[in-house]
């Protein structure tokens, strides 16, 4: 089986948990008789490809001719609610491409002539999550467009992973017909509550309809998506994520202090629960004082915890690494004591399986779909910040207690290996072909 997979990022230059999976989840299926192209919009060409075939869309011509002119037209369509400022000449936004469109089908021009032959140039994609994000999610759809019909009858199934590749996914299906596997890693009610972005929740809910099946990465993601994007039951799919065990075993790094390590690693935003682990944080320090508290990542809730930390008197016992990557998150795991993921809505978690992965103990939110899989994590409601401090105070004044966490955890852990998941994946994939075939 061959299947063309859209994503966004791929190790080692990722910004979180999406590209881990995604790395994971392509050896998966390379174990599985599965054969993957995948497609991102800007890769550096050091990624890992002994298990997947990489393609840098940066580096595709998008041609408007023939099918594919067609796939675009329909893709840019749907694309009309998105309103973005464009700054990017000669390129045209979707509301310029629009009004071009419409020009000429008034006209009846038999050549329509736009600035630069749009459709004729390669477009660089910063691969970033930036100001620019949802042009280039329209451009990715373009490139999609191009990449299915240059791939014609080299693969079997399309998978986009995430609302960022959902369009490209569309376009890919449009333009080769093969049957389309949308993956929903999280949803825009996870990354903001009720206060939702109207224009990516659109985005997703239109993916998940044109999607032959759709995995989510837990059951309480998987009841998100049918309940409030009004999804078929039938054909959403949960498949929770693995850990993969690092190739080879690397030093302990020296840990230079003798207190107690707390972690938390993951972006600084309202989804992850920052403030709750600050607010655990400081109840803990009241009654050990040899503790340390690191909270490893960044985001947008950065200068508002840092203030909370100073107003709380425990700059002291807090240290903030930034953004970790690559080995430094193996090491991070390694120093530390006590893992604590405290989201407010997570659908699945990774980090928690690498930290036991390393032999540390974990507290999760209960509001974690990681929490379906593990039976020997501590799990706490996000809110429940007393809760929370009592068991960070357990796991680091009670070695028995954190020594059992961590030797049932690692043997817990060991087996959900992404092997396993890539297995159900491929019967996903069987079952959109098969349903693709009977429609046919």
């Amino acid at each position: 089986m061959r299947v063309l997979m859209f994503g966004w990022e791929f190790p080692p230059h990722i910004a979180g948990g999406l590209g881990t999976a995604c790395y994971g989840m392509t050896r998966g299926l390379a174990r599985n008789d599965v054969e993957v192209i995948f497609v991102m919009p800007k890769a550096s060409g050091d990624e890992d490809q002994r298990f997947v075939k990489v393609v840098n869309a940066s580096d595709v011509e998008a041609l408007y001719t023939g099918d594919v002119a067609t796939g675009a037209d329909d893709i840019m369509r749907k694309m009309s609610f998105i309103h973005i400022d464009s700054n990017m000449v000669p390129y045209l936004s979707p509301e310029e491409y629009e009004t071009h469109r419409e020009e000429y089908l008034r006209t009846g021009s038999k050549t329509w002539e736009v600035p630069g032959d749009v459709w004729t140039q390669r477009y660089t994609f910063s691969g970033k999550y930036g100001a620019n994000l949802l042009e280039e999610v329209a451009r990715y759809a373009v490139v999609a467009a191009q990449v299915a019909k240059d791939l014609e009858g080299q693969f079997d199934v399309i998978h986009a992973h995430d609302w960022l590749t959902y369009f490209a996914g569309i376009a890919a299906k449009r333009v080769s017909g093969k049957p389309l596997v949308v993956h929903m890693h999280a949803t825009e009610f996870d990354r903001s509550g009720e206060n939702i972005n109207t224009q990516t929740y659109a985005i997703e809910r239109a993916g998940m309809h044109a999607a032959d099946m759709v995995i989510a990465v837990s059951n309480l993601t998987r009841n998100i998506v049918i309940d409030r994007y009004g999804v078929e039951p039938e054909k959403v799919v949960t498949v929770h994520n693995a850990v993969r065990f690092a190739e080879k075993q690397t030093e302990l790094p020296e840990r230079g202090v003798d207190d107690k390590i707390v972690t938390f690693l993951g972006r600084i935003t309202y989804q992850k629960g920052p403030d709750y682990f600050v607010e655990a944080a400081a109840k803990v320090l009241k009654r050990v004082p040899d503790v340390r508290f690191v909270m490893a990542g960044s985001g947008d809730m950065m200068n508002h915890v840092i203030r909370r930390v100073a107003s709380l008197g425990i700059a002291d016992r807090f240290h903030f690494t930034g953004f970790l990557r690559g080995d430094d998150v193996q090491k991070m795991f390694q120093l530390s004591d006590v893992y604590v993921m405290p989201s407010v809505s997570e659908p699945f978690g990774i980090s928690p399986l690498e930290a036991m992965r390393s032999n540390v103990p974990v507290i999760i939110s209960k509001q974690s779909g990681v929490a379906e899989v593990l039976d020997y994590a501590v799990k706490v409601d996000y809110w429940d910040v007393d809760a929370m401090a009592d068991a960070i105070y357990g796991l680091i004044k009670y070695p028995a207690l954190a020594k059992m966490f961590s030797s049932k955890g690692l043997e817990e852990v060991t087996g959900l290996k992404w092997n396993n998941a890539a297995a159900k994946i491929k019967s996903v994939y069987e079952q959109a072909i098969d349903k693709c075939n009977r429609q046919k």
